[in-house]
Order: C-alpha cells, then sequence, then structure tokens
C-alpha cells in the first residue's frame, strides 16, 4: 500500500512538470522551455529541409528530427499515463480517451506520425506543418492568449452566423459572375467553381486579377459584390473587437479595489477545496456559478470551459439567478 501511495505522488509529480504554465514550480518551468527548444528545433528542421542546400547538412538535420521526435513521444506517452489527473472526474479509460481526442492529444499524435510515415502517403508528409501548432502551448496559459481563445469560445455564435452571411453571399455572386461572364469568357468562367474563386478573392480584398468580368453587367455586379464584401467581411472583425473591449473592461474592473460587477465574490482554491482539479465549465456547472477570471501566479487569467483549476489560484465569480442556474 506504502509502494503504491509512492508511485502515485511520483506519477502526481511527472503530471505537474509537464503541465504549462506553472511557473512557481522551477523544475516545471524547466520542462517548459526543454519543450519549446524542442519544438523550435523540429520547426526549424522543416523549413531548412525546403532549401536545396540542406542536402549537404541532411545527417545533422535529420540526427536533430530523430531527437526531437524521441522527446515528443516520451511526452506524449507521458500525457496519456497521466491522463487521469488532467480529468479528475472521470475514470481513467475515459480520461485517456478525452485527451486522445483533445486538441493538445491530436496534436501531439500528430506531430509524431509523419515521422514514421514519411515516405508513405501525401498526408502524412503534410501533418509536419501541424508541428507549428505545437507553439500555441508556449502562450496556452498566459493573460493575451487566453483573452483570444474567451473571446472566441463567448462570440462563436455571432461568428457562426456572420460566416454563414459571407458563405451566402461567396455563391450568391460566383452564380450572378458565372451566369453574366459564362457566354462572353467560356475559357476564364467555364464553370461555377471559377465564379467562387473570383468571389472569394474579391469578397476577401486579395484581387489576384487572373478572373475578372469584361461585360457591362459583369463589371456593375463585381462593383455591388465588392461593396458588399467589404462590409460583410468587416463584421466577424467588429464582433471579436467588441469582445476584447468587453473582456479587458470586465478584468479592469474585477481588479479594482471594490471594483468588479455586484455579487462578485473571491477564493484562493486549495488541494481541500471543492474547485480543486476540475475545469471551469464543471465548477461553474456544479456551483451554478460565472468564473469571470482567476489570477495564477500574478498573472490574470480569463478562463474558458476546459481550463483546469489549480492549488493557488485566486477565483474571481459571480452566483448566477437561482431561475437562470
Amino acid at each position: 500500500m506504502r509502494h503504491h501511495i509512492i508511485d502515485a505522488k511520483k506519477k502526481k509529480r511527472i503530471f505537474d512538470i509537464i503541465q504549462i504554465g506553472q511557473r512557481e514550480d522551477v523544475v516545471s518551468r524547466g520542462f517548459d522551455i526543454f519543450i519549446v527548444i524542442a519544438i523550435l528545433a523540429n520547426i526549424a528542421v522543416l523549413f531548412l529541409e525546403t532549401f536545396d542546400w540542406s542536402a549537404r547538412y541532411a545527417p545533422l538535420l535529420h540526427g536533430i528530427e530523430v531527437v526531437t521526435v524521441i522527446i515528443f513521444t516520451g511526452e506524449y506517452l507521458l500525457r496519456i499515463w497521466t491522463a487521469e489527473y488532467l480529468y479528475p472526474k472521470k475514470s481513467r479509460g475515459k480520461a485517456v480517451w478525452r485527451f486522445l481526442i483533445s486538441f493538445d492529444g491530436i496534436v501531439d499524435l500528430c506531430t509524431i506520425l509523419p515521422f514514421f510515415f514519411l515516405s508513405g502517403f501525401v498526408v502524412f508528409r503534410m501533418l509536419r506543418v501541424v508541428r507549428i501548432f505545437h507553439l500555441f502551448r508556449i502562450n496556452a496559459y498566459y493573460d493575451s492568449f487566453s483573452v483570444i481563445t474567451a473571446v472566441l469560445v463567448e462570440k462563436k455564435n455571432q461568428l457562426i452566423s456572420s460566416i454563414f452571411i459571407v458563405m451566402v453571399l461567396m455563391l450568391a455572386s460566383s452564380l450572378c459572375m458565372y451566369s453574366a461572364e459564362h457566354e462572353v469568357q467560356p475559357e476564364v468562367f467555364n464553370n461555377a467553381f471559377s465564379g467562387m474563386w473570383w468571389s472569394i478573392s474579391t469578397i476577401l480584398t486579395v484581387g489576384y486579377g487572373d478572373i475578372y468580368p469584361v461585360t457591362i453587367l459583369g463589371r456593375i455586379m463585381a462593383i455591388i459584390i465588392s461593396f458588399l464584401g467589404v462590409g460583410a467581411v468587416a463584421i466577424p472583425t467588429g464582433i471579436i473587437s467588441a469582445g476584447f473591449v468587453e473582456r479587458y473592461t470586465q478584468i479592469q474592473n474585477q481588479n479594482k479595489p471594490g471594483g468588479g460587477a455586484r455579487g462578485t465574490v473571491s477564493v484562493t482554491v486549495d488541494e481541500t477545496s471543492g474547485f480543486y482539479g476540475r475545469l471551469v465549465n464543471e465548477a461553474e456547472k456544479e456551483y451554478h456559478i460565472d468564473i469571470v477570471a482567476f489570477i495564477r501566479s500574478g498573472t490574470v487569467i480569463v478562463p474558458t470551459d476546459t481550463t483546469k483549476i489549480l492549488a493557488g489560484d485566486v477565483l474571481i465569480y459571480q452566483a448566477r439567478d437561482t431561475e437562470t442556474a
């Protein structure tokens, strides 16, 4: 039994080390820096291999890639091994499965697979690009990245609606342009997809100029579509900008002495707290609260639903109305 407890403590310690953003833990911070160096080295090899002169350094570049992939594989296995600490409310099997299908789990797997199947299908070679997403870990738990992800999650319904409007506009404009230009330029506007390519490059203000209308009707429609495109593309930009302003205003109000919304409560989490080890959405659902922000190691973090609450975090939350809880 004692041996089992010691092993559990070691396992928990490994989990704490491989987690990101533990500023007060020197070993954890050292591991973060080590992983970041490995990621940057791996991506550097990915870029350098595209140059012709890199052939003379092929053994060195391949060696760096082998070492970094071994590091990534070891980290991936450790994260699978300690998955129950990442999802403490789930069983061992469910926790592992949750990690495997999570964003981090998929990126980790896609980082490793191309090395073993590099000479195979093109899709595996293309997966090497996914390694770049590993860089998200550098800033995963800090204010800037947290605000961006929180705003995108909070405004997702509005963003989806605005993207839907843009898609409808592109479909309508592509069909209109095809109808107006096909008889005059059959080799250019030979199908609806050609019109789609024109509408995308016009609405998104890229304007390659490889496809353009020559008829009077086509040019009139192009002018109208261009004006509509400017407005349509500006919609998601405005939504995101407004979300940033709301979030930062909310955080600033919480940090003012006596500030914050009415009914705001702050509490420091320890290992005996009911909040400890939970994901934000789990805590909000169980305790009928809205977690506005929390402070971790002196850094204000705007949480997402899947942010994990750790010991030492200072939670800032509001109680929900009993009718809406």
